[in-house]
């Protein structure tokens, strides 16, 4: 084998083994949290509490999160949030799956073309520690 194809192979081997350590780490971030996050920039997670109790603790994460509540009401299997802080807008649905089971969907957006996921998940992790 001449030089020229092992610089080659050992330079991919070097960047791949990088590739490796990051999806590693995203993957170990995501399980941990138990978030799922689309492509969409949508952040779901699913509670094991009735949809009432994970509405106070939504409202109480975005409290402590300084992001107003500009309208909480009913829709269709469910409740929705509405709240907004100087550049984004948040949007919160949360789906009754039984009663004491509440599925939590969180899509924060910056502008039409730019969502938010961290923010999105981090709503999320508050309102779970407000349980």
């Amino acid at each position: 084998m001449n030089m020229g194809r092992m610089s080659v192979i050992l330079m991919s081997c070097g960047l791949l083994a990088g590739c490796e350590a990051a999806v590693l780490m995203a993957l170990g971030v995501g399980a941990s949290a138990g978030v799922s996050h689309t492509l969409t920039g949508i952040t779901y997670r699913t509670f094991t509490e009735p949809l009432p109790r994970v509405r106070v603790a939504s409202i109480r994460a975005l409290q402590r999160m300084h992001i107003k509540v500009v309208s909480n009401g009913k829709i269709d299997g469910g409740e929705e949030i509405t709240a907004s802080s100087p550049d984004r807008s948040i949007d919160i649905e949360l789906e009754l799956i039984s009663p004491s089971t509440t599925r939590m969907r969180v899509t924060a957006k910056k502008n039409f073309f730019v969502y938010d996921s961290a923010t999105a998940a981090e709503i999320i992790l508050q309102t779970k520690k407000s349980l």
